[in-house]
């Protein structure tokens, strides 16, 4: 009888995830979500930014009416950051998160974090990138000791598999079954 193994993945795409600062303590709710969406926290922080760390954050925003707003509520309390990883991480984050506006999520994407979490238009309770490049900006910033080195995929992924990784383990999988050790247990 054989035994159907799953392909083994290798999760390639990461993105940013915030909890602001009040629905931190639904943290560990939203963990759970995250985790039953399939995605893998490959590293986790809380911490409290300050106006000009938030400022820096969100200079892509700078100018626009909300920003001071914006910057006031992101520097007023705690937040948890968290690396994610999955499968086309950060377009399935922004799904689970839903519109930016929680107001509009209520209507459109009912079931969506920022539906369940937001209170307005503002305070949508989670943060996500935008895109790959956004991410890895982000991720950089937020945990600064963080490798993020570009990681091949597709046909470049499989060359560096079959160069690198295969060969090392056929030689030790072979050494292993040369061994024969007296007493396996």
């Amino acid at each position: 009888m054989d035994v159907l193994m799953p392909e083994p993945q290798i999760y390639v795409e990461r993105t940013l995830a915030i909890i602001k600062p009040d629905v931190v303590g639904k943290e560990e709710e939203i963990e759970d979500v995250i985790l039953q969406s399939g995605f893998h926290i490959l590293q986790k922080r809380k911490l409290q930014l300050s106006p000009e760390q938030c400022s820096n954050f969100y200079a892509e925003q700078f100018g626009k009416v909300f920003f001071p707003n914006l910057t006031a509520y992101m520097s007023s309390g705690p937040i948890v950051a968290m690396v994610l990883a999955r499968n086309g991480a950060v377009s399935y984050w922004k799904e689970l998160l839903g519109p930016s506006n929680s107001l509009r999520a209520r209507i459109t994407h009912p079931h969506s974090l920022r539906a369940f979490y937001g209170t307005d238009e503002l305070r949508n309770g989670l943060h996500g990138s935008l895109s790959i490049s956004s991410a890895e900006k982000e991720i950089r910033f937020i945990f600064p000791e963080a490798v993020l080195e570009p990681v091949p995929t597709g046909q470049r992924a499989r060359d560096y598999l079959n160069l690198y990784v295969k060969p090392t383990l056929l030689a030790g999988l072979t050494a292993l079954c040369k061994a024969k050790p007296e007493d396996p247990m």
